[in-house]
């Protein structure tokens, strides 16, 4: 029986000589490994990665470091009562601004406290504008 032996790469073996060792191989067996290369596209995409990283930062860095403000309603102190039993919200209104519709005061209590009905429970406590 004869065996041949080719020269060359054959669907992606690698080249060997007819002692049977491989020509892409350094002299010593072991492989090089080379240096990852980027191309032009990846060295863009890169660049371009870093940029929008460091932009983000820059934009939301101020954002997370200043104080929340929400207008002028912010600045006004508030004053914080504790609810007994039988007081309703049109009472309050009523109480500590007299001369206001106590439609707006209620509005405004509940939006001020986050509430989504005016239903109150003895011991809750709510804050109110000072302002009024």
């Amino acid at each position: 029986m004869t065996m041949a032996i080719h020269s060359g790469t054959v669907f992606g073996s690698p080249r060997t000589t007819t002692s049977g060792q491989s020509t892409d191989a350094p002299a010593g067996g072991s492989r090089v490994r080379t240096r990852l290369r980027l191309t032009r596209r990846g060295r863009l995409v890169f660049g371009t990665l870093g940029v929008l990283v460091v932009l983000a930062f820059a934009l939301l860095l101020p954002l997370a470091a200043s104080p929340a403000v929400a207008g002028d309603e912010a600045a006004e102190p508030l004053e914080v009562i504790t609810v007994e039993h039988g007081q309703s919200l049109w009472a309050i209104a009523e109480s500590i601004a007299p001369q206001a519709d106590p439609r707006e005061v209620i509005a405004d209590i509940l939006s001020l406290n986050g509430l989504e009905s005016a239903e109150l429970v003895p011991g809750q406590q709510l804050a109110l504008p000072a302002g009024r």
